[in-house]
């Protein structure tokens, strides 16, 4: 149950505008004609909670005189109504209108129309995502961390810390950049954990993964710029950066990560080239370091941009997890970003972005010019989740978990899917992948284990070519391990039912 129900709402708690003037009318008059008018139009809905008449009148800066004459006129003609011990209400017959009001409320239909309109397009715009709620807490849901396991009380103690202790300074507007000891923070995990050669000075603290990616598009890139991006790819990075104009073009990924010598010259010569090195999404290999050097020196002689999206590079299960592109010889090339999302939890909103010093000082214009600066509390109480150890206990706690549950389900995989589905990968993160038979519709695969409660991507979304291979992209972090064999268990149907077709 939402912490908010059973609660006021928040437009009970406010007191509503009613304008009053030096004009010919008396105050009252002019204070229930605010109120008849806001009812009418529904600005004020039935059953909505009034403020006290002394409220109103502290509001007004008037005498409560005035304000209690209104109120009684409008209890008598039933547009308010008293309810002993809990207040004045908005009368609940009120949504029968009177004619008059009708048609008001018609002018007011054909006014907003247009806006209307507007915000349906919008709604319909919507990914599918966005509007299909029902597979969202359900097996498969990629990138979508243990949220059963995150140490909450913990949390709740370090937010209840700085909350009562917010300073005058950080309740105030903030540093582009983020907030500098957690920069440092951040600075001293990235070069301790991922071998990435950066300090506090190159780190912007900025609202996900996905932020970065669209400052990374603003700063690298303009309408007809080439973009090399892998192929199959992340949808989401392929959106953001290519959101300036930027011409794609896909590099084919295969069991050694991105194909460095399938890159033909651009007309013009490249800009940058977006990759996931350590864990490739969504096919989940590595980059070896062959291909590493061939890249770095691509960029070198192409005078490119690379941006590194390290995601979820601190789970790995079969060794232990490799390190940064951005920390070998070529860093001057390389924009490296990150986030919190999936260590943590979604709605954090931090993500971090190493930038080469060359690049720092148009980041944070970017920045400056999007979102002035990040929110303050949360940084405060991980700056503390970092600093105080408790983050690296975090992560060790949950690589023992992802991988019972990524054990969990490729055993039950390979049980009942042997014959249909090919596991890419499960070496790390919180996916696999599987391949479909040649001639599975994928797409129609995940429309149909959607209705019944299961998420997953089809792998041929994440192409930019128009050869597309079939197969399933399967998160597990999310997932407990008895849901994960109940979710394999569904998909067996669905496949069937799509075999049969």
């Amino acid at each position: 149950m939402d912490n908010h129900l059973g609660k006021r709402s928040a437009r009970e708690t406010f007191v509503p505008f009613v304008a009053v003037a030096a004009d010919a009318r008396p105050l009252y008059r002019q204070i229930y004609d605010g109120y008849r008018v806001a009812i009418l139009e529904g600005r004020l809905r039935a059953g909505q909670r009034i403020p006290s008449t002394r409220a109103l009148a502290l509001e007004l800066g008037i005498s409560r005189l005035p304000v209690l004459t209104a109120f009684e006129q409008l209890l008598h003609e039933g547009y308010l109504e008293g309810r002993s011990g809990s207040g004045t209400f908005v009368a609940s017959s009120i949504h029968e209108l009177p004619a008059t009001a009708a048609s008001a409320a018609g002018a007011a239909h054909r006014r907003d129309s247009r806006d209307r309109a507007i915000a349906t397009s919008s709604a319909s715009s919507k990914p599918p995502q966005a509007r299909e709620r029902k597979a969202e807490f359900g097996a498969f849901r990629v990138s979508l961390p243990a949220l059963d396991q995150f140490p909450n009380r913990l949390w709740a103690r370090l937010v209840t810390r700085h909350a009562r202790a917010m300073s005058a300074e950080s309740m105030a507007y903030g540093d582009p950049a983020g907030y500098l000891p957690l920069r440092h923070a951040v600075a001293d995990y990235l070069r301790t954990a991922r071998a990435v050669a950066c300090d506090a000075s190159q780190v912007l603290i900025v609202s996900g993964s996905q932020m970065a990616l669209h400052l990374c598009a603003r700063v690298l890139l303009k309408p007809g710029d080439t973009l090399y991006f892998e192929d199959p790819g992340y949808p989401g990075a392929r959106t953001a950066l290519a959101a300036t104009g930027a011409t794609v073009r896909p590099v084919p990924v295969d069991a050694e990560g991105l194909a460095v010598r399938a890159m033909r010259p651009a007309k013009g010569g490249a800009s940058a080239i977006y990759v996931t090195p350590s864990h490739q999404y969504p096919l989940g290999v590595s980059m070896n370091v062959a291909r590493r050097l061939a890249l770095l020196e691509w960029a070198r002689r192409q005078r490119a941009w690379i941006v590194e999206d390290d995601y979820d590079s601190d789970y790995r299960y079969s060794s232990r997890p490799l390190g940064a592109l951005q920390g070998m010889n070529g860093a001057d090339r390389v924009i490296y970003t990150g986030t919190f999302s999936k260590v943590l939890f979604p709605a954090l909103r931090i993500g971090y972005l190493v930038a080469p010093p060359s690049l720092v000082g148009a980041f944070l214009a970017q920045r400056l010019a999007l979102d002035l600066f990040p929110q303050t509390l949360d940084q405060l109480v991980l700056t503390d989740f970092l600093c105080e150890g408790h983050f690296a206990r975090h992560v060790r706690r949950m690589r023992a978990i992802y991988q019972g549950r990524r054990d969990a389900l490729v055993a039950e995989i390979e049980r009942r899917l042997g014959g249909l589905l090919s596991i890419v990968n499960a070496d790390a993160g919180m996916h696999l992948t599987a391949r479909l038979p040649a001639g599975f519709d994928d797409a129609e695969v995940v429309r149909l284990a959607r209705a019944r409660g299961i998420s997953a991507i089809a792998l041929s979304s994440c192409y930019v070519a128009n050869t597309r291979d079939p197969g399933l992209v399967l998160g597990f972090g999310g997932v407990p391990e008895a849901d994960l064999v109940r979710g394999v268990q569904a998909l067996s149907q669905v496949l069937a039912e799509v075999g049969r077709r």
